[in-house]
């Protein structure tokens, strides 16, 4: 097939929607697919373009057989709801030229669109209504719901009128996938067909990600004695996740000579958490910038145990994407999710990690202090088994293209019209990942 992905992140970021993005792209282009990418400059999760690519203005680049058309965008140095909304339509903007040529010349088979930004469907749908092309569109999370939940936009009319467009981008696509069973509860009660939504979880290579002991762990390299307890939180610094708890649970444990808090990444509220924990003097807690992929098995092996923070509002909005590698890796999380939520589910029923109530430092505290005193082999084991049965990379994307071949051959017989819009059957065939790795 020739598959157009459209989206504004993209590899080399190595956390969040690009890391996914760029996998799949590569992983489809490896398959003999061809394969069109229309993103940005890479800028995440650093919200500054990287270095690689600091001055430079429009090209194509071809990695791992994947062509790429890159764009500048706008990148604010202070995050706000104005100046996401700036740099969103900035993207837009910046990619008609790319976008053009791409309506202009042989069309594809199918278009995914990856949102957030969920306004990003404009162009893969008006592709799709003038090429008679169905559209994907993959949603990493519910972006207007978060904005709407965590008071990032307070304007009532300007959110209905956000939640409506967003509804007709959907109910326009040919299918809406996502990541959790919680957000495609949350698509289908935004009168969306569940016939016409899927559930595409993102994924870990667990024979990349594999348990390591502390030996092979970042311990020495991060300043550490192997007698020391580490609590670790790796990934996006943001707001999403009420990161400030970190440092209020870190300060009840000050006495405690031998427990670290480690905080790996970068992100929006970096340098609020660096000023907290230096108004407290905290000499527990440490900073580090993101690791490259190959050290992440060593990263995730350094962790007694691994800090999975949301707040409340944001429940079953978002889906961490970290979760996945921690448990390849035979990590015990720790995870501040509410009662109900699809996270909150997924620890409880396969029993491989730790939960505490939301935003409550308290209760966090204590959940970390059982468990350095807790045995936790059994957790570790079920985080293994859990990553091995359900998570495999390999599995996840071969669901992936039958997804799309199942779209694409009904387009040919006329079971649908090219043009996004409801499809009439949904035959795709998913391979269970127990039974694939039998």
């Amino acid at each position: 097939m020739k598959v157009l992905m459209y989206g504004i992140n993209y590899a080399p970021e190595l956390t969040g929607i690009g890391k996914y993005t760029g996998e799949l792209a590569t992983w489809l282009a490896a398959r003999g697919h061809e394969v069109t990418v229309i993103t940005s400059m890479p800028y995440y999760p650093k919200w500054e373009v990287h270095d690689q690519y600091k001055g430079r203005g429009w090209h194509v680049e071809k990695t791992d057989g994947v062509t790429i058309y890159r764009s500048p965008l706008y990148v604010p140095s202070k995050l706000s709801a104005k100046t996401r909304i700036l740099q969103e339509v900035s993207f837009i903007a910046s990619t008609f030229p790319a976008g053009l040529k791409k309506l202009l010349s042989k069309k594809v088979d199918i278009v995914i669109n990856v949102c957030p930004p969920f306004h990003l469907s404009l162009f893969p749908l008006l592709y799709g209504l003038l090429r008679r092309v169905p559209v994907v569109t993959h949603v990493q999370d519910l972006q207007v719901d978060v904005a709407r939940d965590l008071n990032m936009i307070k304007n009532k009319n300007i959110l209905s009128l956000m939640l409506k467009l967003e509804r007709w981008m959907f109910r326009r696509s040919s299918m809406v996938t996502t990541i959790s069973k919680g957000m495609y509860k949350k698509i289908v009660a935004k009168s969306i067909p569940p016939q016409k939504c899927m559930v595409l979880p993102n994924w870990v290579d667990e024979h990349a990600v594999t348990p390591l002991n502390k030996e092979q762990s970042l311990y020495r390299e991060f300043g550490l004695q192997l007698t020391d307890k580490v609590i670790l939180y790796s990934g996006n610094l943001g707001e999403k996740q009420g990161l400030e708890v970190i440092i209020e649970v870190a300060n009840s444990f000050r006495s405690y000579k031998d427990v670290y808090f480690i905080i790996v990444g970068s992100g929006g509220a970096e340098a609020k958490l660096k000023e907290l924990a230096g108004v407290v003097n905290l000499p527990n807690v440490k900073f580090f910038p993101l690791q490259p992929y190959e050290k992440l098995p060593a990263l995730l092996a350094t962790a007694d145990l691994h800090l999975v923070l949301q707040k409340k509002s944001a429940s079953d909005l978002v889906m961490p994407s970290k979760i996945t590698g921690i448990l390849a890796a035979g990590g015990v999380p720790i995870v501040t999710a509410g009662a109900g939520t699809t996270l909150y589910q997924l620890i409880e029923e396969h029993n491989m990690g730790i939960l505490v109530e939301p935003e409550n430092a308290k209760a966090l505290a204590a959940g970390i202090m059982d468990a350095l005193e807790s045995d936790l082999s059994l957790l570790k084991n079920n985080a293994r088994q859990y990553a091995e049965q359900h998570l495999s990379k390999e599995v996840i994307l071969q669901n992936w293209e039958s997804m799309l071949y199942n779209i694409h051959n009904n387009v040919l017989t006329g079971t649908i019209g090219g043009a996004p819009g409801s499809p009439k059957k949904n035959k795709v065939k998913i391979v269970r990942p127990e039974k694939a790795a039998s």
